[in-house]
């Protein structure tokens, strides 16, 4: 059950909210506790994260959203107020609410084919987008993106419960897939983190992993089976239409979605 109340917000985002007319708590995320806010000055979602990793996986959300609401033109909400306290071991960030629902319980509730598959479509586009968009500088690393991952992706093994295993983490090192030409990624780019309002993508959000780095990434984790959704070819054959075209493989897919996916 949440345990997130209004008097535990920070005064500094309870000055700005103003009146707070009601709150509600929506499917929590595994790194961060979230509630949706109606108050005088709009619909926000605010987030906390609690402990060193996930509270600098949203500081570094709240670095690249501020990055591309500036820089570029995609779907993504604008952040209002970020604060830390207890030495950043506790942060929250007050986002501006994307309305409408995830794409998983759009595509779940969706009957209708032709709605449905309009969904998938729109999916797939908004993903090309994302890839088509120039990358901020700020976003870009020197080191190879997929290189840097592995590492990554050794330290939760020993830090965090993780699904990976040592078996899979040497595996997903020594069969990496030939480069690939980077570009802006989500880096999460799940049915989960894309927001639909009547069948038009309304937002992106969760953008903690959004980097310069292999789009076939967020094409494999797009894609990856849940019910009513991507369950059958003709879902992914649509998703492709809407993207533009298939960039990614039975290896590939593989690669990503249950390899490297399985340590973040």
């Amino acid at each position: 059950m949440p345990t997130l109340h209004i008097d535990e917000f920070p005064i500094e985002i309870r000055d700005y909210l103003n009146k707070i007319f009601s709150i509600s708590f929506p499917r929590q995320g595994y790194t961060s506790d979230v509630v949706l806010i109606e108050s005088d000055q709009g619909l926000f979602a605010l987030k906390r994260t609690k402990g060193e990793q996930f509270c600098s996986m949203l500081k570094r959300e709240v670095t690249i959203l501020n990055c591309l609401t500036n820089k570029t033109q995609l779907p993504v909400p604008k952040v209002k107020k970020f604060f830390e306290e207890n030495n950043d071991t506790v942060s929250w960030a007050l986002i501006d609410l994307v309305e409408g629902e995830t794409l998983r319980k759009a595509l779940f509730n969706e009957n209708n084919k032709v709605k449905r598959q309009e969904i998938i479509f729109n999916f797939g586009k908004v993903l090309s987008k994302i890839h088509s968009t120039p990358c901020p500088n700020e976003l870009i690393d020197e080191q190879p993106w997929l290189d840097k991952m592995l590492l990554k992706a050794e330290d939760n093994l020993k830090k965090y419960k993780v699904d990976g295993t040592n078996e899979l983490l040497e595996r997903v090192k020594a069969n990496k897939p030939k480069e690939y030409k980077q570009a802006l990624i989500h880096g999460d780019f799940t049915i989960d983190n894309v927001i639909v309002s009547n069948g038009v993508i309304t937002g992106v959000i969760d953008w903690s992993s959004g980097a310069y780095g292999d789009p076939r990434c967020d094409v494999s984790l797009a894609i990856r089976p849940k019910p009513n959704a991507f369950e059958s070819e003709i879902d992914k054959q649509i998703f492709f239409e809407g993207y533009g075209g298939k960039i990614i493989g039975d290896k590939d897919y593989a690669y990503f979605a249950n390899g490297l996916y399985e340590f973040f």
